[in-house]
């Protein structure tokens, strides 16, 4: 099977951002789908540490260390961007008024349950910034994540084992190997990369996955 790497994985959610939509591009994976979103839609980026209208990451020399997102990564800043409290943000994140937000996760349940600040482990240091608050503030929480774990075990899950960031608040999960809509009937496959079959995606995550397919594989 062909894997998705990180660049096309980033450039396969941007494909589902729509035209003015408000868009919170979690730490990490995430952040990388600012580099591949469409030239011709006006996409709003905002980030927690009080900026809105963020441009792609900037050219090797061309970095402002005044100018960067919650990863403390270098960003560029839009024409009519701006900057503003970290309170403001965290408002504009809890008040509904993003459309959108991305974020990496440790564990999704196939009904939409997410994972993604702390493994449990006892040596492992939590880190949940402000993802509680975009994923019950944002109209729409995207996934980012491989499939699988570094041991082989799915990501995607029936019941998530680590703690909890929020209920029931993932709608869709993009992955190296396929694209998930998730809700209160399971998890549905959208697109599996080119020489995936459904029985062995069914065994990799061990999910009675329903096939949505509106197309057999995802177009590279």
């Amino acid at each position: 099977m062909n894997r998705l790497d990180r660049e096309q994985m980033a450039a396969r959610v941007a494909r589902d951002i729509p035209e003015g939509a408000y868009v919170n591009l979690g730490i990490g994976l995430p952040t990388t789908v600012a580099n591949f979103l469409p030239a011709d839609r006006e996409i709003f980026l905002q980030s927690e540490n009080g900026l809105l209208g963020m441009g792609p990451a900037p050219a090797k020399g061309d970095e402002d260390p005044e100018l960067i997102n919650a990863g403390k990564q270098p960003v560029t800043l839009l024409a009519g961007g701006c900057y503003f409290h970290h309170g403001d943000s965290f408002a504009m994140m809890r008040g509904g008024h993003l459309d959108i937000c991305v974020l990496g996760a440790f564990q999704v349940s196939e009904r939409g349950d997410l994972a993604n600040w702390h493994t449990g482990a006892a040596d492992a240091i939590p880190a949940v910034g402000g993802a509680m608050d975009l994923a019950i503030g944002a109209k729409q929480v995207f996934v980012m994540m491989e499939l699988l774990n570094k041991s082989g075990d799915s990501k995607l899950v029936a019941e998530c084992t680590y703690p909890l960031t929020g209920l029931r608040c993932v709608s869709r999960v993009y992955t190296d190997l396929a694209v998930f809509d998730l809700g209160p009937d399971g998890a549905g496959i959208i697109e599996m990369v080119d020489g995936l079959s459904l029985e062995t995606l069914r065994k990799l995550t061990g999910l009675a996955l329903r096939d949505g397919r509106a197309s057999a594989c995802i177009p590279e």
